[in-house]
């Protein structure tokens, strides 16, 4: 019992730490961008909108429109960014010999700030699916397209969410190990940014399925085929589970066989 509350704490002095970095910020504005940008647009060309939201596609058209560039590239570079900022408050602030001297063990410190993380990684989701919504009700609102008439299919909306949110668990995790080991803020982020490139050119390769930074942009092609797609050799929910796992138990070894930090 006295274990788990030193957790919540834990989680409660991190998220708390968090709000003082651009984490939370940021996926705020990721979040934000790409239906702002949709419903700039569609201001812009009011005229046809009233016959835009009469259409029995309406919501499944705005839906995969509005995920396009999330899925290929504001999701990845978010669970890149945010992760590296947050993990890396210790290092910038010169505090992991403070906190590593708390009476909390290295599995409380690891794995709270591991949450913190993926609970900013849901708001980010949150955040765009609310947003995705009210850039289509604002012309409603304004008087300049009627309230689609075709039903709002939220529960395939909400599981679409849920997969997404999934398929960048690996990236999160490996970004995480790696801001932990490395002070330079720059090792975490860079290499994040180049397996996303590897991922982008190896979708047509028959193994690009084994680089875990693409799996966000192939859960949208399998959704919206566009392309055909070399078929993994394992459904990808098994390599999400496994790369997200390996990559868990290897940054927390490394964690506690660290000696030195800060």
């Amino acid at each position: 019992m006295q274990s788990l509350e030193m957790f919540v704490r834990c989680l409660q002095s991190e998220w708390i730490k968090q709000k003082r970095s651009l984490g939370s910020w940021l996926t705020i504005v990721g979040a934000l961008f790409t239906p702002g940008i949709v419903l700039v647009a569609r201001l812009l060309h009011y005229r046809t909108l009233p016959t835009l939201y009469a259409a029995d596609d309406f919501w499944q058209s705005m839906w995969r429109s509005s995920w396009e560039s999330m899925a290929v590239f504001f999701a990845p570079m978010a669970a890149i960014l945010a992760t590296s900022l947050v993990a890396q408050i210790e290092y910038r602030n010169n505090a992991w010999k403070q906190v590593c001297a708390l009476p909390l063990s290295s599995a409380t410190l690891y794995f709270g700030k591991l949450l913190v993380v993926l609970a900013l990684i849901a708001q980010f989701f949150i955040f765009f699916d609310v947003s995705v919504y009210i850039s289509a009700v604002i012309p409603c609102l304004l008087r300049l397209a009627p309230y689609p008439h075709a039903p709002l299919p939220l529960h395939a909306f909400l599981t679409d969410t849920v997969q997404y949110a999934i398929a960048t668990l690996p990236i999160v995790c490996a970004e995480y190990l790696l801001s932990i080991q490395f002070k330079n803020f720059l090792v975490p982020v860079g290499v994040g940014f180049l397996a996303w490139v590897a991922a982008l050119a190896s979708l047509s390769w028959k193994y690009g399925y084994l680089i875990p930074y693409a799996y966000s942009i192939m859960t949208y092609l399998q959704s919206y085929p566009k392309q055909a797609l070399p078929v993994p050799a394992l459904p990808l929910r098994w390599l999400v589970s496994a790369y997200t796992m390996g990559f868990c138990i290897t940054g927390y070894v490394l964690f506690v066989r660290k000696r030195v930090r800060g």
